[in-house]
């Protein structure tokens, strides 16, 4: 609220939001020894009961884990902090993770509350299918009125990554999971009270209330005690926004503030969200990676911006096509991009890249593809392709 109690009206979709993630990382459930910090961890579940008994469904994004597991299993510091000693690490959430998990489990019990495990890996997320189960799974655990525990898998993922990844933390996780599970608003907690236009503990800097895409930000030193940092949370908040959620990145350290978030209280900095595309939609922005790229004619771009995906405006023919780059399969994502200019879409193809780079027709004198029996055959279909927002 403001100074007179008003909600400002920005902050409206976060307090009339049915269906919340809230993200907490390794610095605001641990102490700084790597103990568990029992006393936020039981205001957190408290807070949690309270949205439920709201009325609002509830998710929950929880580092934590290989902290934990490294306390258990006597291991330093700068050992687990070192990312290139991969299988240690590895240990260290296969015994942190049970050690997360039994607390939460107890506490939420003495709510009467039940919450229930869920691990991800980035191949879930890859595969449309298995995209489709996990979202599916947790729509039918809020229906039981239960609270999924979200974390990645680091038992199986966390080795050195091999070209781009789809989230390399929990915050652009959280961000994924929010808009793939039709959340409405995601708080992402962290151990600062908002993003500032430079780091909070220098002169002048100023919280940015609502953020803008060309908002001025300074980055400073990323946690200490997790993968992620400002630049992190702020890629990831863009991410849910985009996908139509409202997203607040607050201090987690007070716990209060998960209530103050979803009271539409003016704390944090509010990312407000942008129009919800479909859920294929945002499978295909968000949650694949691109196995090659298309050129289209300038005719053919024009004509898919501004069909805004009517009439077929979004569906490919070979007759659109100048070029294809990189080896692919049927059904593969791939890239889309004008003669001139950058990619401007992308969606999954009806052929391989050898079956297109066979019928992709000769260009004529002056520079078009010549029509040909091949021109009409169609590459990809309007329902599976989507222009992407700048993100």
């Amino acid at each position: 609220m403001t100074s007179g109690g008003a909600i400002p009206v920005e902050r409206e979709g976060l307090r009339n939001a049915r269906r919340v993630v809230i993200k907490v990382g390794t610095a605001v459930v641990s102490n700084s020894d790597g103990t568990l910090a029992l006393s936020r961890l039981g205001a957190l579940v408290e807070q949690l009961q309270d949205l439920k008994e709201e009325g609002r469904q509830v998710l929950l994004v929880s580092s934590g884990a290989v902290g934990l597991g490294r306390l258990k299993l006597g291991l330093s510091k700068e050992l687990v902090q070192n990312t290139a000693n991969v299988t240690d690490r590895q240990a260290c959430a296969a015994a942190g993770q049970e050690v997360l998990m039994s607390t939460y489990g107890l506490m939420f019990q003495r709510m009467g509350t039940t919450c229930a495990q869920v691990l991800i890996t980035e191949s879930d997320l890859l595969s449309r299918e298995r995209y489709t189960y996990l979202t599916g799974t947790l729509e039918r655990l809020m229906e039981l009125k239960a609270i999924p525990i979200i974390n990645e898998n680091d038992v199986v993922t966390g080795g050195p990554s091999v070209g781009a990844r789809v989230f390399t933390d929990n915050d652009r996780l959280s961000a994924l999971l929010a808009s793939g599970a039709d959340a409405d608003g995601l708080a992402l907690l962290t151990d600062v009270d908002a993003v500032f236009n430079k780091p909070p503990d220098q002169p002048g800097a100023e919280r940015i209330r609502v953020y803008k895409p060309d908002a001025s930000v300074e980055i400073g030193e990323k946690s200490t005690m997790g993968r992620g940092g400002m630049a992190s949370k702020i890629a990831a908040a863009r991410v849910a926004a985009l996908g139509g959620v409202h997203t607040c990145v607050a201090g987690g350290f007070d716990i209060g503030n998960i209530k103050k978030v979803f009271s539409g209280e003016d704390i944090g900095t509010l990312f407000p969200a942008s129009g919800r595309p479909n859920k294929r939609q945002r499978w295909l922005t968000f949650a694949t990676h691109a196995k090659g790229v298309l050129t289209v004619t300038d005719s053919c771009r024009k004509r898919m911006i501004d069909s805004d995906g009517q009439d077929g405006g979004y569906q490919l023919n070979i007759s659109d096509l100048i070029e294809s780059k990189g080896e692919y399969g049927e059904r593969a994502v791939v890239e889309i991009k004008g003669q001139e200019g950058g990619v401007f879409a992308r969606g999954q193809v009806q052929m391989s890249s050898e079956e297109i780079k066979e019928k992709i027709a000769p260009q004529g004198a002056d520079g078009m593809p010549v029509i040909t029996f091949n021109s009409s055959h169609k590459v990809m279909q309007d329902s599976e392709c989507v222009i992407l927002a700048t993100i």
